[in-house]
């Protein structure tokens, strides 16, 4: 199990990063810019096969890959026409961006897969019951999932708002509920608990979930929805805590290999799930307008075009020091969050 993990981990991440490097392998190529190594993974070369100048390798290590374009590193740019900083500045802009934009691809068509197979889930607004928490009066008084609130109080419930309502003023209440199970009814009295933050009362359930078939056209749509949502989400947790001053809970490296390993024990759905939610996550991050990242080079390419003056090598020297900085502290920042978690704190002295 342990070695299926970390080929989970490894194929995982590193078809991920493949995929974006693909995107911006074939552009590049579409705009005639002399590409010199297209490779899967890293280190010495297994498989190598050169074709009209350009090495494409499969490398010892399966994790990832990479592009290296002419003229990419302004030390080694001669200005000529079939390299990457030749280009007029919109090209540039596309490349860059195609990584980015081959990761939502890819995370949309895993969401479409998903649903193709699995089918669509989705809350259902009835007053059922889906999964209890331990320790609360559900639980306790015996309600199982698939149970049905039929009245609460002698007040008829249809609805899973209406049960809500009424629920939220009867904290720490005895409180009558009708329970329809299968094909007979039944009473029960339960106290209502009350939420500690919010003073509300609740007896410790959420909603079913229902799941339903749906066609291989509509499974694409609702993956470009999945997609979307996942980015409106993360845009706007990141923005509340940046408003707040709160600092963020980043996943680094070592959170990430966590998260998709124990995935991958839960099974295939959950593990393609979780890979379709770092695609979102890996292509989002490179679209922040952050030096040296994807995002970074688009803004300073967008810059060229308003400004209708070439970048100078020594600005996007800087420019990508600035950002290698950065990415260096976001990626110590998000792995001492990852220690954090794994109650490493000791060693820190927290």
């Amino acid at each position: 199990m342990i070695l299926i993990q970390i080929l989970a981990i490894l194929v995982g991440l590193g078809f991920l990063i493949f995929i974006h490097e693909l995107g911006h392998f074939l552009s590049a190529k579409f705009f005639k810019v002399r590409v010199l190594t297209f490779a899967f993974g890293f280190g010495p070369d297994l498989i190598k096969y050169v074709y009209k100048g350009t090495k494409y390798c499969i490398k010892a290590i399966p994790f990832g890959g990479f592009v290296a374009m002419a003229g990419e590193n302004p030390d080694e740019a001669k200005g000529e026409k079939d390299e990457y900083l030749s280009l007029p500045w919109y090209k540039k802009v596309w490349i860059a961006f195609s990584g980015p934009f081959f990761n939502y691809i890819l995370a949309v068509f895993i969401f479409a897969f998903i649903f193709n197979i699995w089918g669509v889930s989705k809350i259902s607004d009835a007053s059922a019951v889906g999964t209890l928490a331990e320790n609360y009066p559900a639980m306790q008084a015996g309600l199982m999932p698939g149970d049905v609130i039929k009245s609460i109080d002698g007040v008829n419930i249809t609805k899973w708002t209406e049960m809500s309502d009424i629920l939220k003023h009867k904290a720490e209440q005895d409180t009558a509920f009708v329970i329809e199970r299968g094909t007979y009814t039944f009473a029960v009295n339960m106290v209502v608990a009350k939420n500690q933050v919010t003073g509300l009362g609740m007896i410790g359930i959420t909603p079913a979930v229902i799941t339903s078939k749906t066609t291989f056209a509509k499974s694409f749509i609702y993956g470009a929805d999945a997609a979307i949502t996942q980015t409106i989400m993360t845009i706007a947790y990141l923005g509340d805590k940046i408003i707040s001053g709160e600092k963020p809970d980043i996943a680094g490296p070592v959170g990430v290999m966590q998260v998709i390993a124990k995935a991958a024990k839960a099974g295939i759905q959950d593990y393609l799930r979780l890979l379709a939610v770092i695609s979102v996550a890996l292509g989002l991050f490179n679209l922040f307008p952050i030096p040296m990242v994807d995002g970074g080079m688009i803004v300073l390419f967008i810059v060229e075009g308003i400004t209708r003056k070439k970048i100078g090598t020594k600005v996007i020297q800087i420019y990508n020091t600035i950002g290698l900085v950065l990415i260096i502290a976001i990626f110590l920042f998000a792995t001492y969050s990852d220690l954090m978690r794994l109650g490493l704190g000791k060693l820190f002295g927290k």
